[in-house]
């Protein structure tokens, strides 16, 4: 099953961060233009649109699936450019969550155009 198909299991206290051999893994099941933080505790991916409406109706358009899946990315919005921060705050690290986070965003975004 694809990560787009999976529902994004929230983490507890209790729950390791991902090892940084499998958000490698991971990653290379997503769309080009994701990437880890230096750090290795977020993943990243900018995303261009032909103006600042085109980048406020994908970020209005990820706030269905951001209540559905209960997984908060942070997001910054400015004119034809959405920065997507996936993590899972309550680790201070990534889990399998945050990568089927990733790939709901890049098939929403299909789905838009």
């Amino acid at each position: 099953m694809s990560l787009a198909d999976q529902k994004c299991i929230p983490a507890n206290g209790e729950t390791p961060p991902m090892a940084a051999e499998q958000a490698e893994k991971l990653l290379q099941e997503l769309s080009d233009g994701w990437h880890l933080a230096a750090d290795g505790l977020k993943l990243l991916k900018t995303y261009s649109f032909k103006d600042f409406n085109a980048a406020f109706g994908f970020v209005s358009a990820l706030s269905g699936i951001i209540e559905e899946e209960r997984h908060y990315p942070e997001m910054h919005l400015s004119w034809g450019r959405v920065l997507l921060e996936v993590s899972t705050h309550d680790i201070n690290g990534l889990t399998e969550a945050d990568f089927i986070f990733a790939a709901k965003a890049d098939r929403t975004l299909a789905e838009l155009k």
